[in-house]
């Protein structure tokens, strides 16, 4: 298996991780609040969706050698610009958020299969920013809707 191959496996495993710790919750339930925070399940789908759309903005730029977005001098620091990317979001429907999960995701895979070997590296640049953006980000909202569903069986 190659650099890519692998990659991808482990992209793909997180990801169905994260769709696993939601799956089968009504559409009422991925909508209630405070799953985190105030936001509910669609909320952090809608937040997922917005890293990777960041990432598809991104890593394009690292290939060319570029400079990323830096969100702290762009928009105040990473929660300011979550914050803005939440209520741009709001008034989207939960089809509508989870028609551009999908969609996202799609183009993101499929980006990343046309991304040449030598970036796709452990240690290269493009590889830090697409962990932080993608497989290594999506854990930690699965864990929280874990949780959530938890403390609703008990």
């Amino acid at each position: 298996m190659n650099v890519r191959e692998r990659l991808l496996e482990r992209l793909e495993k997180a990801w169905r991780e994260f769709g696993e710790s939601y799956a089968g919750m009504p559409d009422s339930e991925l909508m209630k609040p405070g799953v985190t925070g105030r936001w509910s399940v669609r909320d952090i789908i809608a937040h997922v969706t917005t890293w990777e759309e960041e990432a598809l903005k991104n890593l394009p730029v690292l290939l060319k050698g570029g400079q990323t977005t830096r969100y702290s001098v762009a928009y105040g620091g990473i929660n300011a610009f979550n914050a803005l990317a939440t209520g741009r979001k709001s008034g989207l429907s939960l089809r509508e958020v989870l028609f551009q999960r999908d969609e996202i995701h799609r183009r993101l895979v499929d980006f990343i299969r046309t991304v040449p070997e030598e970036y796709l590296g452990s240690q290269s640049r493009f590889r830090h920013r697409l962990r932080m953006d993608t497989y290594g980000h999506y854990p930690k909202h699965a864990a929280a809707i874990r949780k959530l569903r938890m403390t609703n069986d008990e």
